[in-house]
């Protein structure tokens, strides 16, 4: 039997297949494995004095129950007060940004004058790095004072969080402690680290994303360079009809 070897047009047509099946399989490893994109200040929606938007959850760790409830508390507050309060909660930031430097500018972006700002309050979490801040108008920071707000950031959303990334918990503890200092009421205080162990969170941590993300990615790597190499010996050395 005489040996047939595979024509350049053949061997062209292979190609095209590698190259498609290539691509096709980076294609689908990326659609699952790129991580979250990075958050500027102008991928946030758009939010002024007097809106209804409390709650913007980038990150999507608070829970839809949650969420309404703090929604509910926060439009109670603007309803009875005229105090505003909103939380930011962002996947990570651009290159070479801080949370105080996005804070600074979400603030003056959402609330670019002075009387805009005045009965504002603005908190901002970031979960890839759990760093937050807050930010405050002239007529809020009278009834809420600097060091308050300090605490609020350190203690009512960091320690929940330094429990286990609890930030339901931690969210739920700062908008009512919030809800009473704007509303006129004593302050009830911080709350205090519980020294247990950590509870597993019901919400995926930002390094287990991260660490997940890179995993799908080593496999559909592995996965390319095991099935490309058997196809490109099937086709130029098994061809078939040799």
């Amino acid at each position: 039997m005489i040996e047939q070897h595979p024509t350049t047009l053949q061997k062209q047509h292979v190609l095209q297949r590698l190259l498609f099946f290539t691509f096709a399989l980076f294609l689908a490893v990326g659609m699952f494995a790129l991580p979250a994109s990075a958050t500027g200040v102008y991928q946030m929606p758009q939010v002024s004095a007097g809106d209804s938007t409390w709650v913007i959850d980038e990150a999507d760790v608070i829970s839809r129950i949650n969420e309404g409830k703090l929604s509910r508390t926060f439009q109670n507050l603007a309803n009875n007060s005229g105090n505003e309060v909103r939380m930011v909660v962002i996947r990570r930031l651009d290159f070479g940004e801080t949370i105080d430097s996005f804070a600074d500018e979400l603030f003056d972006t959402w609330f670019p004058t002075d009387e805009a700002k005045a009965n504002q309050t603005l908190l901002i979490l970031d979960t890839l790095t759990n760093n937050s801040a807050i930010r405050t108008g002239e007529a809020t920071n009278a009834i809420l004072s600097d060091e308050t707000a300090q605490s609020i950031v350190e203690d009512n959303i960091g320690i929940p969080v330094r429990e286990g990334n609890k930030y339901n918990e931690a969210f739920l503890s700062a908008s009512n402690r919030l809800g009473e200092i704007l509303s006129g009421q004593p302050d009830p205080g911080a709350p205090v680290a519980r020294d247990t162990l950590d509870v597993e969170s019901t919400f995926t941590k930002a390094e287990e994303t991260d660490t997940a993300n890179s995993t799908i990615w080593v496999i559909g790597l592995l996965i390319a360079a095991t099935v490309i190499p058997m196809l490109t010996y099937f086709f130029y050395v098994g061809f078939p009809g040799r």
